[in-house]
């Protein structure tokens, strides 16, 4: 219910802000403005206020919206109104009107960056963990908890930022990657990262694990926090505090080995020997089988003891002050709209996998799980999101802001309007694209969540 309930605040935002955008503009030009709708299909509910000619509507499928104005291409208009048409209006004003509504995304982008810089952003310490073997970090000799400074002259303050620097020299074509890094010792050390190495099917959100990098991440102990009540664990014995030493005489150094070894016994006898309170114990116990992912794997219903300092260590917050905090937000704007558009050129040309099309499931996961997590990831999804929309909107394909807008552009340069059928064939190639575009995305989220 909170996924559903945080995707349809999200959509209902980025459409209402996107379409304010052309409506704002419209008006201002003198356009007639005959309808704002916030979804598509039938109308559920519709308000026209006393000053205004527009019909305010909420329609029943909360994907979109639109804004229909007055023009001749679409209907009759009467010789008293021409001059409120929309198709009557001079070029620039038709281009603006048009750009406005992806304009409108990036600048409610920046708006919530510029707010979250302010109020600070809780962020994980860009501190590096255990490098995997036979990768270009490990070639690079990068070691385990140096703290990444800075990656070709770009201050790194957070694990993020970390990811967005990389992707960004990766779609750029950039071959190696200057990395300052500090020691725990407090030493300046600097590593050249290659990106050669990366292939299309490693741009993917996993893409930081093909380089070799991971985020630090503290030991968790063998040590018993929680039980469930009437699981497993609880009916052999465990008790919280417990400290797991071995399993069928295999010794645990960690929380992780003792989790592999449960995971790869389902339904199979275990010899755990334990230490209580200075004292050593054995129990037996047998994890109950369970299938996940198409596996059968152990459970005994347990829960590690953690210890939030270690893992509070790790965490900062990015905050700056007001005129600071806009000028990050409006480069953090740019550098994640630069990012998007290069991803999505990759994807066409092949040099991407289609396997990073994400469609509204995928959407909607992500919305509900920011919104469980606080307002301020909320926000953060919300800007990323109303990033995607506006460059999305700005694609020359026609049926979106930006295939109009390659029109108008063409209108500007041959000094007449394109001809009807112009129009038409770039309808018939936009619902094509966009059809192919939503099938993929859909067969995406659905791979994800099968």
């Amino acid at each position: 219910m909170i996924t559903l309930l945080a995707f349809i605040t999200a959509i209902a935002i980025l459409v209402v802000i996107h379409e304010m955008g052309h409506y704002w503009v419209a008006r201002m030009c003198g356009v007639k403005v005959l309808r704002f709708s916030v979804g598509f299909g039938k109308t559920i509910y519709t308000k026209r206020f006393a000053s205004s000619e527009t019909d305010w509507v909420i329609s029943a499928i909360p994907l979109g919206g639109y804004v229909k104005m007055l023009d001749e291409r679409e209907g009759k208009v009467a010789a008293h109104e021409l001059h409120l048409a929309f198709n009557r209006k001079p070029v620039l004003q038709r281009i603006a009107i048009v750009v406005a509504g992806p304009v409108a995304n990036l600048l409610l982008a920046i708006l919530l960056f510029w707010a979250l810089f302010i109020y600070g952003v809780p962020s994980l310490k860009p501190v590096l963990g255990k490098v995997l073997p036979n990768t270009p970090a490990a070639t690079a000799s990068l070691q385990a908890q140096e703290t990444i400074v800075s990656i070709n002259e770009q201050a790194i303050p957070s694990w993020e930022q970390v990811s967005w620097v990389l992707l960004d020299l990766t779609l750029q074509g950039t071959t190696e990657a200057r990395i300052e890094m500090r020691t725990v010792q407090g030493e300046i050390v600097r590593h050249v990262l290659d990106l050669k190495a990366l292939t299309p099917d490693d741009m993917d959100e996993n893409f930081l694990h093909s380089l070799g990098l991971q985020p630090y991440q503290p030991l968790v102990r063998p040590v018993i926090g929680k039980l469930v009540e009437g699981g497993v664990a609880q009916r052999a014995g465990l008790l919280p505090n417990d400290k797991i030493l071995r399993v069928n005489s295999q010794s645990i150094e960690d929380w992780k080995d003792l989790v592999e070894v449960v995971r790869g016994h389902p339904g199979q006898l275990l010899k755990l020997e334990i230490e209580r309170s200075g004292t050593l114990r054995v129990l037996n116990l047998t994890p109950e089988a369970t299938s996940e992912a198409n596996i059968t794997v152990g459970k005994i219903g347990v829960a590690p003891h953690i210890d939030r300092r270690e893992f509070d260590a790790l965490l900062t917050t990015v905050r700056y002050a007001p005129l600071a905090a806009f000028g990050h937000a409006v480069r953090k704007t740019w550098e994640i709209s630069k990012v998007s558009l290069k991803s999505l050129g990759k994807m066409v040309i092949g040099e991407m996998s289609l396997k990073n099309l994400s469609g509204p499931i995928t959407i909607a996961d992500y919305a509900g799980q920011s919104a469980q997590m606080g307002m301020v990831a909320y926000l953060n999804f919300l800007a990323l999101i109303s990033i995607s929309l506006g460059v999305l909107n700005l694609l020359p394909i026609p049926l979106l802001d930006g295939g109009h807008l390659l029109y108008y552009m063409a209108e500007l340069i041959k000094g007449s309007p394109m001809s009807e059928e112009a129009w038409g064939a770039g309808q018939k190639i936009g619902i094509v694209l966009l059809v192919t575009l939503m099938v993929l995305a859909l067969f995406n989220d659905f791979s994800r969540v099968f």
